[in-house]
């Protein structure tokens, strides 16, 4: 991969602290969710990205996703108000806000905050999921950690928080459901869930728990409910997910170390913060997941980096399975998973180390394939844009999307458009 274009985090987002975290794209503008709010680019000419708003509304991990004129934002530390200037407040208030905050982002330039759904232990996440009818969305929201001490945050947080926004109303937004994923508790250090990705067209999800890896039935995405329940004694904090096209098989992330440490080490090995690939088989309330290999990035890095798997997404080449994720300070990675059972890199990006003489958190959040390019959010830097030089990977040019959020997987065949 090559790095064509990038932009600097923007004032008043790039202070020390404010990372910058996931992405979602819509039309010709990427949204780069930062703790303290987020920013709008204008990606029509990848090669050299403009900044056009920033909004500051601190809050914490600052998770994105677009729906047509929508963004939903995820709140995961406590504000002493639902609106974007309040301060922080601790845990322990029983009246700190968490949750979901809604912007109307039809003027780009001037995003405007439109209303906030408080839930349970906040939002670390979010996931978005078309309603049945096609008139509202629902928002997954995913959080963990719960503590006797936090007020708004009571063990067992065994549920996840379905926020319905109704598209003509978006002001009315409320929990609609929560349901609860682990009856029986889920392993010992199961408290919730990180990260769902939901593949709308098939009717499934995968759902990243810490503990536990979940298959979920989504065909009434009210109400999802668990198909299949994996562990992995390699994996130490379940991440996140993708599919396969095809949907035969799923991507699990294994954040060891919760992203602050430095384990793509010879020390660490190859199967701890790595990715697990498993493959679906049955249909229904038969379906099962079965592992069927790690893939870790094969360069080892410094103890002065940071690096372990984290986000990513598909790369869309029809009949292939190629999958774009960052690493941190490891850089981004492509690689080839057309065979399950023994996936293998293809390309990558590096810049190396932020500090060459202290660990100190860096490096790419996410790494996202978005019509032609991949657009890399990078926690201290600010935004990257790499262009793919390998010819296997120009069929994915083929591809356009008017809208894309990476936890909402859309399908793709042959040459032509995809929503």
């Amino acid at each position: 991969m090559v790095r064509v274009g990038g932009l600097p985090r923007p004032a008043p987002l790039d202070r020390d602290g404010a990372h910058n975290t996931d992405l979602a794209f819509t039309g010709d503008h990427a949204i780069g969710g930062n703790y303290d709010g987020f920013a709008v680019y204008d990606i029509s000419a990848p090669e050299d990205p403009r900044l056009v708003s920033t909004v500051v509304c601190p809050g914490g991990q600052g998770d994105v996703s677009v729906s047509g004129d929508l963004l939903y934002f995820s709140v995961d530390y406590p504000r002493a108000g639902e609106e974007c200037g309040a301060p922080s407040v601790p845990v322990s208030d029983p009246d700190g806000f968490e949750g979901i905050r809604i912007f109307d982002i039809s003027d780009k330039a001037n995003p405007q905050y439109v209303a906030a759904v408080r839930t349970d232990c906040g939002s670390h996440t979010n996931t978005l999921v078309p309603s049945g009818d096609g008139e509202s969305d629902l928002v997954y929201v995913s959080s963990y950690s719960p503590s006797e001490e936090f007020p708004n945050c009571r063990p067992p947080h065994d549920k996840i928080s379905i926020i319905e926004v109704p598209h003509d109303d978006p002001a009315s937004a409320a929990v609609v459901n929560e349901p609860v994923l682990f009856p029986d508790g889920g392993s010992e250090s199961t408290t919730g869930c990180h990260d769902i990705t939901a593949y709308p067209e098939r009717g499934i999800a995968a759902a990243a728990c810490l503990g536990d890896g979940l298959l979920l039935d989504i065909s009434d995405p009210v109400a999802p409910r668990v198909l299949d329940r994996v562990r992995n004694p390699d994996f130490a904090f379940w991440h996140s997910a993708t599919f396969t096209n095809d949907a035969r098989n799923v991507l699990f992330t294994d954040e060891l170390g919760g992203g602050s440490a430095a384990v793509c080490t010879e020390e660490a090995g190859p199967e701890h913060g790595a990715n697990a690939i498993y493959s679906l088989h049955g249909s229904g309330d038969q379906s099962e997941l079965e592992f069927r290999s790690y893939y870790k990035l094969p360069r080892h890095q410094t103890e002065t980096e940071n690096c372990v798997a984290h986000n990513g997404s598909l790369i869309p080449v029809p009949g292939q399975d190629f999958f774009v994720q960052s690493w941190y300070q490891g850089g981004v990675s492509v690689i080839d998973l057309t065979d399950p059972d023994a996936p293998r890199e293809i390309g990558h990006f590096d810049r190396g180390p932020w500090d060459p003489q202290a660990l100190r958190v860096a490096g790419s959040w996410s790494a996202y394939y978005y019509n032609g390019h991949v657009y890399s959010s990078d926690i201290r830097h600010g935004i990257d844009v790499l262009r793919l030089t390998d010819p296997r990977l120009k069929a994915a040019e083929g591809m356009v999307s008017d809208e894309f959020n990476p936890q909402s997987q859309p399908s793709f065949s042959g040459q032509g458009h995809h929503p």
